[in-house]
């Protein structure tokens, strides 16, 4: 991967970090909470030990969460995979887990990138699966400091609900690599979304510059449609000029320069480090800002909105609505689009033209705030971020009691009839959940699973027409392109241009889905797949086999899972070998189950 590859794709970098409270323990609107301090210059940090003083029980609860335990170091982290022998074997190469003493290494053995040993120093995520990140050494005996070399990413994953390994990045829609090796470099492309560091990090790209580089850690606002963006206005000159300057000069960069952000986002991108942190993982201050004022003097609020080092955030909207965005937004530091070179998004259009939803994890909070509620309702309404079981309040949303946040709003839809009415749908049966339509299932999840499409919406809105397959078709997938939009056309009042839908399936007569896996963009072939192999459609078996060997590595995982399903059998097929002999166990897998 080149340079300017890793920095463009550091600027979306997006993994696990938590927004700001529980409904119960929500903050108050921005214009009532007070006395305010500065909350984005490191020296407005306290760390969490000081949050648990008088906030112990929530604060105990997130110590053992998967958001606060993103990051871990060893050789005390506890670790999931097994480091016992070979991991992983792809196109020739290998990858070998090792563990010697408290010490553990990963062996890659490359015929067309060469051998390396790498020290682990780090575990990355385990909430769905484990990475790790090392410092090459020459032998297991070799104990270097982490400042001795850069701290890479290494090339092996460790699923954990599946218990097997895969080639590191193939979560995201990354294309099919040549062969085993690790890199980048840690702290250029993961440390701000998996750790805590100071706001002003995330503040420079909204300020006025000449800089256009992509530097990992931005405010989300640079990945929204312009009318979404907030403002961030300078009061104070000379205030911005002596926070830059400071910052500049603790990561050993020069100040002597009148382009100061220009010099920040260059120093930033090159020379922040693991020692630059206020915390490793994420701590309290990661989504609540600077809390050292507070922390010593309980009324002196924290607030969500950034504030301090001569800057202002300047929202546009009520109380409410400012309030709702900024938790969200809390999120969106971090939840805002998975690093990824695929230009496309749902919505139809591409990502570095019209910017739309994402089509992968990680891009929750982003697509939230491009959708209809994110003026009154949270990221936090749906999940809890200090559970250890922070999905535990989201499955509420798949029963009725889960539709009791949507209709505090929305109160004409509130109780059965008016829910079956609106629906058209059993209220007590899935089709009868708000979350259905308006939060499909669409996007492809770290379990290998379809997730909820954050941007909510409705199945009609004019840009869903340009995806595929017709949302509807999620749940009715025995229909063609014709019945859905009739079905549409009759119970929700919309009218579609028949011309374009039959220009993106081929014709109106056409089963959704299988038109979408013979038509569509790799993430749209995706949910077809998957829809696919849940029916069980033995018919398109053949059509489903020829995606093991698509351009997307991503994409041919629900190929395979797809036709297990069909088959209800475990898969034969090794998708890291070459694609020659992927294609022959396939034909093998189609003539043992007799498929014609």
């Amino acid at each position: 991967m080149s340079k300017r590859a890793v920095l463009v794709g550091a600027l979306i970098a997006a993994a696990i970090v938590a927004c700001a409270g529980s409904p119960a323990r929500s903050p108050q609107p921005v214009s009532q909470v007070g006395i305010v301090s500065s909350n984005v210059l490191r020296a407005d940090y306290a760390g969490s030990e000081a949050c648990a003083r008088c906030h112990g029980e929530l604060v105990e609860h997130w110590r053992r969460s998967p958001m606060h335990n993103m990051t871990r170091e060893l050789p005390a982290a506890v670790v999931l995979a097994p480091f016992s022998g070979t991991a992983l074997r792809f196109k020739g190469d290998r990858v070998d887990l090792e563990q010697h003493g408290d010490a553990r290494f990963v062996r890659v053995t490359s015929a067309r990138f060469g051998d390396a040993l790498y020290r682990v120093t780090r575990v990355i995520g385990g909430h769905h699966r484990e990475d790790f990140a090392g410092i090459e050494v020459k032998d297991v005996s070799a104990v270097p400091a982490r400042e001795a070399g850069d701290e890479l990413i290494l090339p092996v994953s460790y699923l954990i609900e599946a218990k097997r390994f895969r080639y590191k990045g193939y979560s995201v829609m990354s294309k099919e690599r040549p062969g085993l090796r690790a890199g980048p470099v840690w702290a250029r492309t993961c440390i701000l979304c998996h750790n805590t560091a100071a706001q002003l990090t995330g503040l420079l790209a909204t300020l006025p510059r000449r800089e256009r580089g992509a530097y990992q850690g931005v405010a989300v606002d640079a990945s929204l449609p312009s009318t979404l963006r907030w403002r961030t206005e300078i009061v104070d000159v000379h205030a911005l000029d002596g926070a830059l300057k400071d910052e500049i000069d603790h990561l050993g960069g020069n100040a002597d320069t009148d382009a100061l952000v220009d010099r920040a986002i260059t120093v930033t991108r090159e020379r922040f480090s693991p020692k630059d942190l206020v915390e490793v993982g994420i701590g309290c201050e990661a989504c609540h800002g600077g809390s050292k004022a507070h922390a010593a003097d309980p009324g002196v609020h924290t607030s969500l909105l950034p504030q301090g080092a001569g800057v202002r955030v300047a929202p546009p909207g009520d109380a409410a609505s400012v309030h709702a965005q900024s938790v969200t937004r809390a999120c969106a530091r971090c939840h805002q689009v998975l690093f990824s070179h695929y230009p496309y998004t749902w919505e139809g259009g591409r990502r570095d033209q019209n910017p739309g939803g994402s089509n992968i994890s990680s891009g929750e909070a982003r697509d939230f705030l491009l959708g209809s509620c994110a003026s009154r309702a949270t990221c936090t309404d749906c999940h809890d971020p200090h559970a250890e079981d922070n999905g535990a309040r989201a499955r509420t949303f798949e029963t009725p009691a889960g539709d009791a946040v949507c209709v505090r709003c929305h109160a004409k839809y509130s109780g059965a009839a008016a829910q079956r009415a609106h629906t058209h749908h059993d209220p007590d049966k899935p089709g009868g959940r708000c979350v259905a339509c308006h939060m499909p299932q669409k996007n492809m999840s770290l379990d290998g699973d379809l997730g909820r499409y954050h941007r909510i919406g409705s199945p009609t809105d004019a840009p869903k027409s340009a995806d595929r397959p017709l949302e509807c078709a999620l749940c009715h997938g025995d229909k063609s392109v014709g019945a859905v939009l009739d079905d549409m056309e009759r119970l929700f009042g919309k009218t579609f241009d028949r011309a374009v839908e039959r220009e993106l399936y081929g014709s109106l007569d056409v089963n959704v889905l299988e038109a979408t896996l013979a038509k569509g963009k790799p993430h749209e072939k995706a949910v077809a797949l998957h829809l696919l192999g849940e029916r069980r459609v033995r018919g398109q078996a053949r059509a489903i086999a020829a995606e093991l060997v698509g351009e997307y590595p991503l994409v041919r995982t629900y190929a395979d899972v797809a036709l297990a399903k069909i088959f209800g059998t475990s898969s034969p097929m090794d998708l890291n070998t070459e694609d020659d002999e992927i294609r022959v166990q396939a034909a093998a897998w189609l003539s043992k189950e007799n498929v014609p």
